[in-house]
């Protein structure tokens, strides 16, 4: 069993580490296999296909299977790497340690928004963005959007998703306005005078390429998951009698069928289902 770390307690080593072997997946290949998978499941409502990476109850255990994909690529360049968390209602600026020089690098400058900083700028020649819908080649951040700043979700946002004891409600989407941790968490049940919520917000407060399909293609997006990952065992801890919902396939006549994940249906492209995505006891643990 292995440990996944808080970003700011990394030594200068584990940084360099860590962002030595993403960058030797983004060489081999692996790195933007992963980007793609990440765009074909980022499937959203107005869709009538199968919801499983998001904008559904199975948010939480594909993205867990996902994150365990990409640390196991890491682990063949490096078996002493994991993946690190990013706990964004404590390091809540730009001038946060996860973006310092020597680890992600920095916002982008203001013209295009480029990565400019840190070992995946494009003038470093080693980022290369092959995956996505515009033109640009380059990585792009805006963080905190200074023209129309948004702020990080706060701890009592987050508490806002921990304190719903039920984990998931129809109509099991983006519009599942009666509650659930699952739709407060990943942020679309947000009031009307707020448009995102706690992971939402995050993707926009970074910006460039993690507001789309494609966030993978800003290394920000595994710290970023990770700690939705942690949240989402904080959940667990605290409400040990609520479990996965729906837990049985939607009935015939409900519009939600075969577009969402009972709790032992597969998730695609994995033949793995939401139970056995429940715990991960014996394979990592936070610190």
């Amino acid at each position: 069993m292995y440990t996944r770390q808080n970003q700011k307690d990394l030594t200068t080593a584990q940084k360099k580490r860590f962002t030595a072997a993403v960058l030797e997946l983004k060489r081999n290949g692996a790195y933007d296999d992963l980007v793609r998978t990440h765009d074909k499941y980022f499937v959203p409502d107005r869709d009538r296909k199968l919801r499983v990476g998001h904008m559904s109850p199975s948010f939480f255990p594909w993205h867990r299977r996902y994150l365990l994909e990409f640390e196991r690529l890491l682990q063949g360049v490096d078996p002493g790497v994991s993946v690190p968390y990013w706990d964004w209602t404590t390091d809540n600026s730009p001038v946060s340690s996860l973006w310092a020089d020597d680890f992600l690098g920095g916002t982008g400058r203001a013209d295009d928004r480029q990565v400019m900083t840190g070992p995946f700028a494009y003038e470093k020649g080693n980022w290369v963005i092959t995956v996505g819908f515009t033109a640009e080649r380059f990585l792009t951040r805006n963080l905190g959007r200074p023209q129309n700043p948004i702020t990080l979700p706060t701890a009592a946002e987050l508490q806002w998703a921990l304190d719903d004891p039920t984990y998931d409600t129809s109509p099991w989407d983006s519009t599942a306005a009666a509650g659930g941790f699952r739709n407060k968490l990943e942020g679309w049940a947000a009031p009307k005078s707020e448009r995102w919520r706690n992971h939402n917000k995050v993707h926009q407060w970074i910006g460039g390429h993690m507001t789309g399909g494609t966030a993978p293609n800003d290394p920000a997006f595994w710290l970023h998951h990770a700690f939705v990952d942690l949240v989402w065992d904080r959940w667990q801890l605290k409400h040990p009698d609520s479990g996965y919902l729906p837990a049985a396939p939607l009935p015939p006549g409900d519009l939600q069928r075969r577009r969402v994940i009972a709790l032992d249906e597969p998730m695609p492209p994995w033949n793995l289902t939401p139970r056995d995505m429940l715990s991960h006891e014996g394979v990592y643990r936070y610190e």
